[in-house]
């Protein structure tokens, strides 16, 4: 299994900068307002003055030999933005499907997000999802085949401060594995 740091970071001057010179495996661009808890949204790569800080962003970054991704919403629109960008992957933003109240709605989310991940794998991007996976809801988000990286911490740090990490990372890696399995089956 290879392991290295993922620096999801906001698109600005000076986190370009640092990036730069700590060369991480990988870092994925986030939106980013003070008054986050946590990220709630994906980048509005439709807005022309977003899309143009972002491609800065992207190009010192890749020239500095770091893989980037894009947080986007699972829209065709920001798929196809991020394309004409040239990022390798994007990440989608997996929230709406997480919280979703009913089960028709996280039908609804997660058709979503089927149709997203195989419109981005069309554009030549390579797909990965996060943002309020946990143990329960992260099987039918990993059974998407086109989805390659699944991004999660919240679920798996809170268990582990009862169960150890290892504990922790083995069980959700389990869920993953059976959730792609049953989908290369089913």
């Amino acid at each position: 299994m290879r392991t290295g740091v993922n620096l999801e970071m906001a698109a600005t001057d000076e986190m370009v900068r640092c990036a730069v010179a700590w060369r991480p495996m990988q870092v994925t661009l986030v939106p980013e307002r003070r008054e986050e808890l946590t990220t709630e949204g994906g980048l509005a790569l439709t807005d022309a003055r977003v899309r143009g800080v972002v491609a800065a962003a992207v190009q010192a970054l890749r020239d500095a030999g770091v893989r980037v991704s894009l947080f986007v919403d699972p829209e065709e629109a920001s798929l196809e933005c991020a394309a004409v960008i040239g990022v390798p992957a994007i990440e989608l933003h997996t929230g709406e499907y997480a919280h979703a109240r009913t089960a028709e709605a996280r039908s609804a989310e997660l058709a979503r997000l089927r149709r997203a991940a195989a419109h981005a794998r069309a554009l030549g991007l390579a797909v990965h999802a996060g943002h309020g996976l946990t143990y329960e809801n992260v099987g039918p988000v990993a059974a998407i085949p086109e989805i390659e990286e699944l991004n999660i911490g919240h679920s798996i740090v809170s268990r582990a401060i009862f169960a150890g990490m290892e504990a922790a990372v083995r069980l959700m890696r389990q869920r993953i594995l059976e959730a792609r399995n049953a989908g290369a089956v089913g």
